[in-house]
């Protein structure tokens, strides 16, 4: 605490950095919704490219969890679900970044859960409201250390993404089934926001989302990027 605030100010919210001291500060966590044609079809919901944008959702910086920890079961919900993604972190300033340039912006990869009130969210969802308490809270948003983008030996555009409950694999997909790739993920976001140094985007989810429960073990991975895992208490 300090002359300044009426209550102690929180630490920021730091993630690992393979082969590097130091650590990468989260700023914002933003989220792609349907980003992957079999995922909206499995969600009842069809994507029409050529008519419709890419839609976004944030979760709270402090909604972040290392790989390897064991969290417990949410509040409020009785059908929990795991979505395993790539994620992009940023590494400089930028507005209305070109496609061409969007890599320029990006510091590094990682594998993330969006772990997800799936009860929540769809209620919200038929109510025509925001997906907020369904998506932004606690410890729901997973992820490994990142990795460098210079470290990274694949085209992460086209990489297998796998998830395995309890060793059953459940969620298998490669990112080329990508609706919005990378670079038109970056150009259309940075219409709406300056991204900035420190914010994390969870590019969207492959089908086979499902719940998890008390007990359960996730395991998975972005090939050639990274590997994750959680443990549900």
């Amino acid at each position: 605490m300090s002359a300044e605030t009426l209550f102690p100010v929180k630490p920021p919210v730091l993630v690992p950095v393979v082969n590097q001291p130091r650590k990468f500060p989260v700023n914002r966590i933003f989220c792609v919704g349907r980003n992957y044609m079999a995922h909206a079809a499995e969600m009842g919901v069809s994507v029409d490219k050529t008519t419709q944008s890419p839609f976004y959702f944030l979760k709270d910086a402090s909604a972040y969890v290392p790989s390897g920890s064991a969290i417990p079961y949410p509040l409020k919900t009785q059908n929990y679900h795991h979505e395993i993604e790539l994620v992009l972190a940023i590494g400089k300033a930028g507005v209305n970044i070109k496609a061409e340039h969007a890599f320029d912006y990006i510091y590094g990869y990682a594998c993330g859960l969006d772990m997800t009130r799936r009860d929540v969210q769809l209620a919200a969802r038929d109510q025509g409201k925001p997906w907020d308490t369904g998506k932004n809270f606690a410890q729901s948003a997973v992820m490994s250390d990142i990795i460098p983008a210079e470290d990274i030996q694949v085209d992460v555009n086209a990489v297998n993404i796998e998830l395995r409950v309890n060793g059953q694999t459940t969620q298998s997909s490669n990112t080329q089934y990508f609706i919005w790739n990378i670079a038109e993920i970056i150009e259309d976001l940075s219409t709406y926001y300056e991204l900035q140094p420190g914010d994390l985007i969870f590019t969207g989810t492959p089908e086979g989302v499902g719940p998890v429960i008390s007990g359960d073990l996730l395991e998975g991975s972005v090939q050639g990027v990274a590997e994750i895992k959680l443990h549900i208490r």
